[in-house]
């Protein structure tokens, strides 16, 4: 059963990645929401990875604030792609975040998106287009979204087209 992995380095994170698990819902795709922390529990984090992986995750989401070592973590652990939510919070709002997330060490791959709920359901998005490269019927589904999404044009007060 292949399966989308998100991980969130603690549960306060969950309001913001519940808008990854509805997109990725929103278009049929399995996926499992665990809370392991890369320092709080990184026994737990590695024997999840390992686990997860053999019961078929395809992409894992690591969604952590301030020092976010969780997708260095798991990406340490698999060689399925990682993509890594940056979590707004403590003094630098998640610029702290964002920028452990995304300077990883050469060889050591983290897609990284954007901080808070925009990442979250960007991270969904990008983990279903690696998915759509050998799923047709998921590659036909986000090219309608798409579509859609580009149709959502209106005129403002001032008769300027907005893309909504």
């Amino acid at each position: 059963m292949k399966f989308v992995s998100i991980i969130m380095g603690s549960k306060s994170d969950f309001t913001v990645m519940e808008e990854c698990a509805k997109t990725l819902e929103k278009f049929g795709v399995l996926h499992e929401i665990i809370v392991s922390s890369a320092h709080r529990s990184p026994a737990r984090t590695h024997e999840y990875v390992k686990n997860a992986e053999a019961k078929g995750a395809k992409v894992f989401i690591a969604a952590a604030g301030m020092a976010a070592h969780l997708a260095g973590v798991v990406a340490s652990l698999t060689t399925k792609p990682v993509i890594g939510v940056p979590m707004k919070g403590g003094v630098m709002e998640g610029m702290d975040a964002l920028l452990s997330t995304v300077q990883m060490p050469g060889g050591m791959p983290v897609g990284t998106v954007a901080i808070g709920s925009a990442g979250a359901v960007n991270s969904a998005y990008l983990a279903m287009e690696i998915l759509a490269l050998a799923d047709e019927e998921l590659a036909a589904k986000l090219k309608e979204d798409r579509i859609l999404k580009a149709k959502k044009v209106e005129t403002d007060s001032m008769g300027i087209e907005v893309i909504l």
